[in-house]
């Protein structure tokens, strides 16, 4: 199989975007249709296409999630995808799954299966039931007939989903696989059921289809797979047929590794892909935060893998492979990793795949931008995400747009939000809109106060307010000691702390200025009301890194802990009714923000069109204030 380039997407969706009943529908095909034409070389259809032997526990019965290919009666809109995909010139493969196995959200009031009577992911009290080698055997034979049918659809390659503490890997990996019979034991045993896989789709389809295999070299968990095995487990699966390995890290005890978090390094699985690349001939695929042209370029110059993954890069910019191309890395609209528009929305709130920054993203041809019938004089008030988005997205229709900002740089909140390197994703999404407010003509004006009355003397049509918020101060005795500071002051650099700190909040900015400071060599101690670090809703992966990076900073934390009153010297808390002092020479407010609503309000009173976006509404995620930037110029008549 030959690729136009060594770009390859990592497999991502269809999550949501499939019909119904699991069947191939327009906005799937517009979906990976805007890859391809953004020059992707091969697309992988996955995230993953179902081997549906047993529907109650390996597909957890959701048809709209998964892509099936259990019956011939889906060759037909399987080929309009494949057709869509190679219209363009690119590749596609399908990512094969034999199920969930202990990890199963989903039992239907049965057992979960696994490959031993293991315990239960979700609930370890449950024990789950071992799946038979009959059940073993039908799983083996079925994924022969699906490749058949992926054959007849066109596609050009498979991937065995070998990863990520799946039932698959779960029978590879000694500490789930406890079975005594031919599939379990040493290493040849546990890894039977992958091969026997992999060999049925070769008497199956021949050299028809090339054969993947998604690899975890470790899975960073004590009684886990380490690299030495996986490199040995490589070696068999070339041996035996394989055709090329896509590596990563994790399962699902530390997911936050096969779904790399904002807080991990760029490249972060590179040294899996390059451990695996040196045992092996056959091409290596590395992932892992590669979104960096520079970094991909070099992975692949420095020998270390022969393809590049991408999935989350390339739902924030499907036209990543085509800007690299043609050198326009500034015009790249990077991937934040803070994973709010894609896992989250799939997983938690079971809604379709997208992306927070960019709200096309399973909706290409529904929110597609269409020029302007009569171009409008339009005034963004507020240079944060929310305005930024405004603007640039009014400025594509062929509006007329001005932008105030009363700071004299743009970002807003994401300007301290990006102060610590471990959150150096956020300042290449400042980098971007500032570049695109310049080539898009957008009349930038810095230190701009807007009022009512500077806003009727520059007599808009549309006004955007998107003022924004501002941290929020509770009402507790000493509230106005001169040792208080908040967050967003301490991370913009507008104020100094003292050697020890109390961080009064244990919300996600409380910990992330917490980890910053102690990296900083302060002692810290952070403060919060409720029962546990960061009780708001998060992305799962985001979460537990950030109080894994917590508990490895040094920073000391009390739960149940309520302020009662903040001294000269420190702060008093309550906990379970017990008042405690804690000394601090600085204490730091991160108890959230409320919103910068009175312009708002105000103008709301006047005649203009006006329109309010983002945190000046409600203090929400940087999703939240994209999205509402978007569709509100979107949709300007």
């Amino acid at each position: 199989m030959e690729v136009k380039n060594r770009i390859v997407m990592a497999a991502i969706g269809p999550l949501g975007l499939c019909e119904l009943d699991g069947s191939v529908g327009s906005r799937m095909i517009d979906y990976y249709a805007a890859r391809a034409r953004g020059g992707v070389g091969l697309i992988t259809i996955g995230g993953g296409i179902h081997i549906h032997v047993d529907k109650t526990h390996l597909a957890d019965g959701m048809w709209s999630l998964f892509l099936r290919t259990d019956n011939v009666v889906y060759i037909s809109r399987l080929s309009e995808l494949t057709d869509a995909v190679h219209h363009h010139g690119g590749k596609v493969c399908a990512q094969l799954t034999v199920g969930l196995g202990r990890v199963s959200r989903v039992t239907f009031g049965g057992l979960p299966v696994g490959p031993s009577a293991v315990p239960y992911f979700w609930d370890s009290s449950i024990i789950c039931r071992e799946l038979t080698v009959e059940e073993i055997t039908n799983m083996v034979k079925a994924s022969g007939k699906v490749a058949k049918i992926l054959r007849m659809a066109g596609f050009d390659a498979i991937e065995i989903h070998g990863h990520a503490g799946y039932l698959l890997d779960q029978f590879t990996t000694a500490l789930w696989n406890k079975r005594t019979d031919k599939y379990g034991g040493d290493l040849e045993g546990r890894l039977r059921f992958s091969m026997e896989i992999n060999s049925e789709i070769k008497n199956a389809v021949g050299n028809d289809l090339a054969l993947i295999y998604r690899l975890g070299a470790k899975h960073y968990l004590e009684g886990g797979r380490e690299t030495e095995e996986s490199q040995e487990m490589a070696r068999r699966l070339e041996a035996g047929g394989v055709d090329a390995l896509h590596v990563d890290a994790g399962c699902h005890e530390t997911m936050y590794w096969f779904h790399p978090v904002i807080y991990h390094p760029a490249g972060c699985m590179v040294d899996c892909a390059e451990a695996i690349k040196q045992v092996v001939n056959i091409p290596v695929i590395a992932v892992g935060k590669l979104g960096n042209p520079e970094l991909a370029e070099r992975v692949l110059e420095e020998d270390k893998a022969d393809f590049i993954a991408l999935a989350r890069p390339l739902l924030a910019d499907p036209d990543w492979p085509k800007k690299v191309k043609q050198g326009k890395f500034e015009d790249i609209r990077p991937c934040i990793c803070d994973l709010d528009g894609c896992l989250e929305r799939i997983h938690t709130d079971f809604r379709y795949l997208s992306c927070t920054v960019n709200p096309q993203t399973g909706m290409e041809r529904e929110y597609s931008l269409t020029p302007a019938d009569k171009p409008r004089k339009v005034l963004v008030i507020g240079g944060g995400p929310a305005g930024l988005e405004a603007g640039r997205v009014a400025a594509l229709r062929g509006h007329r747009v001005t932008l105030w900002e009363q700071s004299y740089r743009l970002g807003g909140n994401l300007v301290p939000g990006s102060a610590p390197d471990f959150k150096a994703d956020i300042r290449g999404l400042i980098d971007y809109f500032t570049t695109q407010m310049y080539k898009l003509g957008v009349d930038v004006v810095l230190g701009k106060e807007a009022t009512v009355e500077s806003v009727t003397e520059a007599n808009p049509d549309v006004v955007i307010v998107a003022t924004g918020a501002t941290p929020w101060l509770p009402d507790i005795e000493g509230i106005g000691s001169k040792n208080i500071v908040t967050a967003i002051d301490v991370l913009a650099g507008h104020a100094e702390v003292g050697e020890q700190v109390v961080v009064a909040g244990g919300g996600t900015t409380a910990c992330e200025v917490a980890v910053w400071l102690a990296g900083k060599g302060k002692k810290v101690t952070v403060v919060e009301m409720q029962g546990e670090l960061i009780p708001e809703k998060m992305n799962m992966d985001n979460k537990l890194w950030l109080r894994k990076m917590v508990n490895e900073s040094g920073v000391a934390s009390l739960t149940n802990a309520k302020i009662q009153k903040i001294t000269g010297n420190g702060i008093v808390v309550s906990i379970n009714g017990t008042e405690k002092k804690i000394a601090a020479d600085s204490v730091v407010l991160a108890m959230g923000l409320k919103s910068r609503s009175k312009l708002k309000d105000s103008l709301a009173r006047t005649p203009f069109e006006v329109f309010a976006i983002g945190d000046c509404v409600k203090p929400r995620k940087i999703m939240d204030a994209i999205w509402e930037g978007f569709h509100t110029s979107r949709v300007i008549q």
